[in-house]
Order: C-alpha cells, then structure tokens, then sequence
C-alpha cells in the first residue's frame, strides 16, 4: 500500500508542476496583450491642443466660407501665399500628396484648406488659377483669401502660427510651414512642419487612426 501512495506522489507533482507553468504562460500571455493595447494606445492617442475660433473669409469660388462648413469633418490646414517662392510650393506640393491619399482611401469627411497671408493679391481668381495647376478637388481642398487682419488674426490666435499679412507692397509676409490637424470638433490635434517628408508621413498616419475614432477622443 505504502507503495503505490508514492509511485503516485511523483505523478502529483508533475501535474501541479504542468499546470503551474500553464497558468503562468496564460498569465505572461494576459500581461502582454495588456502592454501591447497600452503601448497601442499610447502611440494613436493625439493630444488637444486648442480649438479653431469661428471665422468667415472667402472660398476660391468667391462664396462666402465659415468654419460651419468642416463640421463633423477632420480638417488639415496651411497658410501660403501663391507668390511665395519659398516654402509653399513645398508645401503645397506635399498637400496635392495628400489629397491623394484621401481619395485612394475613401475618406470621405476630410477636408483640406489653404489660406492666404496675401489677400490684396491672392483674389478668388487667383487662387483658382493657383489651386487648378495643383489638381485641387474643388470639394475636397479649399482656398480662403479674405480682410487681411481677419486672417491674420485667425493665424495668431486660432491656430497659434506665426503670420504677417503684409497691407504695404514693401511689407514682409510672414507664414508659418505648418500643417494643422483638426478633428470634427474642430479641436487642434497636431502640428506638422509641411517641409518635411518624415514630418508629413506621421500626419497621413495620424490623419488615418483619428478617421478611424468615429466618437470624441
């Protein structure tokens, strides 16, 4: 009797052992699934870093255009000048990019809007002319032009970017190379230098998680 009682202790002790090692696998498997949501998380989440003022300038059709019109939309925004030799083209090129990838991807509640710090010489006519050599989707990409203080302002204070709109010929023209992420509640999500081809890349992906985020985030 005393014989079998340990012959079978050995064979207990395997069990216990086996199962054991199951319920810390699971355990590391649980623990791991946790830090892979968590680092998930904490790569998509964008932080608020402001909300756009109401504002009303006028679209490159000559309409009257508010901020009203990106409501319930993701918006990204830029301010050029179709005179500047400099960062717009850049800019701007890197903007035509990315209307590119909102069609191919069928975001169909993203925006994109450039906005003039020269409005005595950017007219309506004069963005059209500007955004047509761009390829700009009319229902897709808007220009604005408008009172020269008004966006100035709106540059200043709504978007937190440095702008000059120059009323004097001999004045400078001063605009940020920012491009602006803005989410359907019209709060800032993000700053990317336009310039930049790294800096573009992580907004097309940031643009893509925060479509994804159908509620407020």
């Amino acid at each position: 009797m005393n014989d079998v009682t340990s012959s079978n202790q050995p064979q207990a002790s395997i069990i216990k052992s086996f199962l054991l090692g199951l319920s810390v696998l699971a355990l590391i498997a649980f623990i791991s699934v946790l830090t892979w949501r968590w680092f998930a998380a904490q790569q998509t989440s964008l932080p608020v870093l402001g909300s756009v003022p109401d504002f009303t300038l006028t679209e490159r059709s000559g309409k009257p255009f508010t901020r009203a019109e990106f409501d319930g939309k993701i918006w990204i925004a830029d301010f050029i000048f179709t005179n500047c030799g400099g960062t717009c083209p850049i800019m701007t090129t890197a903007m035509a990019g990315l209307q590119k990838i909102i069609i191919e991807d069928e975001m169909t509640e993203v925006r994109l809007v450039s906005i003039s710090v020269d409005p005595e010489r950017d007219t309506p006519e004069t963005l059209s002319s500007f955004a047509n050599g761009y390829g700009a989707d009319p229902s897709r990409w808007h220009f604005l032009t408008g009172d020269g203080k008004a966006i100035q302002e709106l540059a200043n204070q709504g978007f937190h970017l440095a702008a000059a709109t120059g009323i004097a010929a001999q004045e400078q023209i001063i605009h940020s190379n920012r491009f602006v992420l803005v989410d359907r509640q019209a709060r800032i999500r993000g700053y990317y230098d336009g310039t930049d081809e790294q800096a573009v890349q992580k907004l097309q992906r940031d643009l893509k998680n925060l479509y994804k985020t159908r509620q407020p985030s």
